[in-house]
């Protein structure tokens, strides 16, 4: 499923958007190179679209844990989980997220 995220313009550097779907994703713009990943923090109930972008990984706002944009892998506590990656699509200059099934995801 192709979900309609934003323009590339309405995305700078450094910040985030959150699409409102069955699961909310949050998709960044990290020195010019476009993420997404489902927008709940796995440690505790948190939009992680709301955290602070640093390079490639974003800082959940509520208890600092830290995930890698491109692997949704977290890198430090409270967060054990990773959270799903979805791949990202310009197209025209709209941004749009394949949406990655929950099976998917190991």
């Amino acid at each position: 499923m192709l979900l309609a995220a934003c323009t590339v313009e309405d995305l700078p550097m450094g910040e985030s958007v959150r699409i409102d779907a069955d699961v909310p994703i949050a998709v960044f713009n990290a020195d010019g190179r476009l993420y997404a990943i489902d927008d709940t923090c796995s440690h505790q109930d948190a939009s992680l679209s709301e955290g602070w972008l640093e390079d490639c990984f974003v800082e959940c706002p509520l208890h600092e844990a830290l995930f890698d944009l491109r692997t949704g892998m977290p890198s430090c506590l409270p967060a054990k989980k990773p959270v799903r990656t979805h791949p990202v699509v310009v197209d025209g200059g709209h941004i749009y997220v394949q949406l990655v099934e929950q099976e998917a995801v190991a």
